[in-house]
């Protein structure tokens, strides 16, 4: 709370102070309310939603409290306690708003003194609220910054490099899927604390890591998102200190937020951990850091994902020097994350370490597995470590190409320009090391072998006109194939796909005389091992036509067709699992309406609200009727929400106005249009695994 009418983050001071009861400027009441809205905005939206149950209508009425200040507080002066002013008037007009909507009486249980008052705990659960699992990542990063950091839309979408209407739309999205699921204010129950809490946490770091190493942008740093994380960590820590992967969150934060001023340069190049001037950490982030560590340990237990890797930042934090870390602790560190979270990633990490504590040849044995692995196939962060190595293992022009493809695959412009830099750099070393060998074989040549003998004469090796790849490089000849002017569009189309994967797979600057038939195969593994039989003998075929125009048909040696097989292997409806509670209610419906009905999908998505007959479960499709049974019959009337007219399956958003839509396919009362074929079968597939195809219904009527 603000206390004594005072300025918040010294913002409103900046604009000439804002005395207590007094008038003032609009522009200082506004500075004020920003930063009342940034302290308090969690309490107050928590406790309306005490009152409301519902994230939008809650927000809703926060808003309008800021109005009421930004309308009244130029002439009143700012209260002595702003941030109570506000809850007490988002209060009243949520009171008002229930009045309105004549459900006083229903209401009224929730009106009661104790309900109005701030509970200790009304911001750790909204914190479980706007992390909610049925939300995907990106949507509860873009809810918790927007409900619980009080961050308005425009300041989130430049946190996050992406538009204003792309973040509404995903703030939206949240508030709809959380209506569907019907999440409740409230805190998780025992048995499901610790899932919960992880997603809270989750959250909450991926929110700093994208101000810690930005994936995309200009600049390395995003320091407001950063900041905004180690805050809300903070803030977590209080609620629940009894916690200790929620202080080891926070210790880790802390100590990587030291970090900050040294880990770019003047010109805003990314300065590795073991180079950075150690003189530039902020001491006091670091004792703050190991602070929450010493109350994670004391809480006890065994140490969780976030307890171990504050752990390794506690490492390099008591490292007065690089020099003096201890790596072998690290690398032990390591392995004991790698048990509770086996992720590539963490593997990847490890073999750093194992570099630093036993040197750069055992790494590369670590790392050489990861490559194909299709989790980090787009992982810029695994050619560049794997060049890294090879350079300090004297492989320069290796750790070149490697580099120059991590750079190809760096969505962050300061990353790119380093890793392109660090593939000059040791581009030039390899040339001048076949420079000085060079040099040494002439020399050597030069001198006769037996006295008397003439010195050898330089033989000059004819260049082989027929080999169309010499002395090219995989990105050359990749441009030169697609250029040809014999392709069809479709096929131009479909071999630049394959030709685009193989490129950022393998490395563009790869020499042709390099590729191999074991680099092809792995790249195609990493790519496309999980593809349909059809997607993958396509790539198959492009790459023995481009291994043909080159005149090297063993390029693709190692690869073969897969058996398409003439059936597809059915899947009992029944025996698939979709009425978990985080799906959302229209696909719960319809998975339901499938499974109890045996109709086709396509009869169903054609059903309209008119040809219901929910009283007697059954509506009319065509010439044949769909009937359903009582998993159908309770959410049926969850899904229409009171629609009388219109599709039963509607999409998620409007139809475009460039794209004419039928009125029997578009709702009259919402504007939104009947959900396809294609979009059912993304989401079947992504709810279970299966395309609708698969899947075999059993007879209407049977279970």
């Amino acid at each position: 709370m603000i206390e004594s009418g005072g300025a918040a983050d010294g913002r409103a001071t900046a604009e000439g102070g804002v005395p207590a009861g007094g008038r003032v400027t609009p522009k200082a009441v506004r500075a004020t309310v920003d930063a009342v809205w940034r302290l308090e905005s969690a309490r107050i939206v928590a406790a309306l939603m005490r009152l409301l149950h519902d994230v939008g209508r809650a927000e809703e009425v926060a808003q309008d409290a800021l109005v009421a200040a930004l309308e009244q507080w130029p002439a009143t002066g700012v209260p002595g306690n702003p941030g109570a002013w506000l809850t007490a008037v988002a209060k009243r007009r949520a009171v008002d708003r229930i009045r309105r909507e004549r459900r006083f009486e229903e209401m009224a249980p929730r009106l009661a003194v104790d309900a109005l008052e701030e509970q200790p705990d009304d911001v750790l659960r909204l914190m479980f609220i706007s992390c909610h699992p049925a939300l995907g990542p990106r949507t509860r990063a873009a809810l918790t910054l927007r409900m619980v950091a009080g961050l308005s839309a425009g300041e989130i979408a430049r946190a996050f490099l992406t538009t204003e209407p792309v973040v509404r739309q995903r703030i939206a999205e949240a508030r709809r899927v959380l209506a569907e699921v019907r999440a409740r204010f409230e805190l998780p129950p025992p048995d499901e604390l610790a899932g919960r809490l992880s997603s809270v946490l989750e959250v909450l770091y991926l929110i700093f890591n994208e101000g810690y190493a930005a994936t995309a942008g200009d600049d390395l740093l995003r320091p407001e998102l950063t900041r905004e994380a180690v805050r809300l960590a903070r803030i977590l820590a209080e609620l629940a200190p009894g916690e200790a992967e929620v202080h080891g969150l926070v210790a880790l934060m802390e100590i990587q937020a030291s970090r900050s001023a040294a880990r770019t340069g003047p010109d805003g190049a990314p300065i590795q951990l073991h180079e950075q001037n150690r003189g530039l950490w902020d001491q006091l982030l670091i004792r703050r850091g190991f602070g929450a560590m010493l109350r994670a340990r004391e809480i006890g237990g065994t140490p969780g994902p976030y307890v171990l890797q504050a752990a390794i930042a506690v490492c390099h934090a008591q490292a007065r020097a690089a020099a003096d870390t201890d790596w072998t602790q690290i690398v032990t560190l390591y392995e004991l994350l790698e048990r509770l979270v086996p992720t590539p990633v963490v593997r990847l990490n490890r073999a750093v370490a194992v570099s630093f504590a036993r040197g750069p040849g055992p790494a590369l044995d670590l790392v050489e597995p990861l490559l194909a692995d299709p989790a980090l196939r787009d992982f810029h962060l695994l050619p560049s470590v794997r060049a890294d190595l090879l350079r300090r293992l004297g492989r320069a022009s290796e750790a070149s190409r490697e580099f120059t493809r991590a750079a190809g695959l760096a969505t962050n412009a300061a990353e790119r320009a380093f890793l392109e830099h660090r593939a000059e750099a040791e581009e030039s070393r390899a040339e001048a090391e076949d420079r000085r060998a060079e040099a040494e074989e002439r020399r050597a040549e030069a001198q006769p072998t037996e006295p008397g003998e003439p010195a050898a004469q330089d033989e000059q090796d004819e260049p082989d006109e027929q080999d169309g790849s010499a002395g090219r490089t995989l990105g050359e000849a990749a441009d030169a194939f697609l250029g040809r002017t014999d392709f069809e569009a479709a096929t131009r189309r479909s071999y630049q796909q394959t030709m685009r994967r193989l490129r950022r797979t393998v490395g563009d600057r790869l020499p042709l005389s390099a590729l191999t038939a074991g680099d092809v195969a792995r790249a195609f593994v990493t790519a496309w091992g999980d593809a349909a039989p059809a997607t993958w003998n396509r790539h198959v075929a492009a790459v023995r036509t481009f291994a043909a125009w080159l005149g090297d048909p063993a390029m693709a040696d190692s690869l073969s067709r897969k058996d398409i097989g003439r059936a597809v292997v059915a899947v009992p409806v029944r025996a698939v699992r979709w009425d978990h509670d985080s799906t959302p209610l229209r696909e719960r419906a319809l998975w339901t309406l499938l499974q109890e009905s045996g109709a086709p999908i396509q009869a169903v998505l054609a059903l309209d609200v008119e040809d219901l007959d929910l009283e007697d479960r059954r509506a009319r499709a065509g010439r044949r009727w769909v009937t359903w049974r009582s998993g159908t019959a309770r959410l049926l009337p969850r899904l229409l929400a009171g629609r009388t007219r219109g599709p039963v399956f509607l999409a998620e958003r409007k139809p475009v106005p460039s794209r004419p839509l039928a009125d029997a396919d578009r709702c009259p009362e919402t504007g939104r249009r009947r959900l396809s074929y294609e979009r059912a079968e993304y989401l079947c597939k992504r709810a279970t695994g299966h395309t609708l195809g698969a899947l075999k219904h059993p007879p209407n009527g049977q279970p």
